[in-house]
């Protein structure tokens, strides 16, 4: 009884958590279009693009080329993630997770730096990730 008792009080919790809700398209929720050491811009920022003329300007990049529809143009939002300079190499960024609520799109970014002790190049990186957000909802990053 006291086993049935805990069970029904967790299940209550779990439910009344947050109103993340699944993409039930045919589409994953998000897709991470590049991750790269190099090739990003000088500053660290994070930029996202809903206009068709601003996502358009990812067309012309030869790594994204092939990966971005002209339905993609109408139908999702882009996220250009950018860590700026690094003076070795070892240093990454990407998505942690995406969340779909009823109004907007939660990004969690997730920075990787390396160890102190580690063994990494010694050359000026630039990283970056480009992610193709399958929605058209306010995007927020964390």
């Amino acid at each position: 009884m006291k086993k049935t008792a805990a069970i029904i009080v967790i299940l209550i919790l779990v439910s009344c958590g947050s109103v993340a809700t699944k993409n039930s398209g045919k589409q994953p929720l998000y897709e991470v279009l590049t991750q790269q050491q190099q090739g990003g811009a000088s500053i660290h920022f994070f930029e996202i693009l809903t206009e068709p003329n601003e996502i358009k300007m990812l067309q012309n990049d030869t790594h994204l080329r092939n990966k971005i529809s002209v339905e993609d143009v109408q139908r999702s939002n882009f996220v250009i993630l950018n860590l700026g300079e690094k003076m070795t190499g070892g240093y990454a960024v990407g998505v942690e997770s995406v969340v779909e609520t009823d109004k907007n799109i939660i990004i969690t970014v997730k920075e990787t730096s390396p160890e102190p002790d580690a063994m990494v190049s010694q050359n000026i990186t630039y990283p970056f990730c480009v992610v193709k957000i399958n929605s058209k909802k306010e995007i927020i990053i964390k």
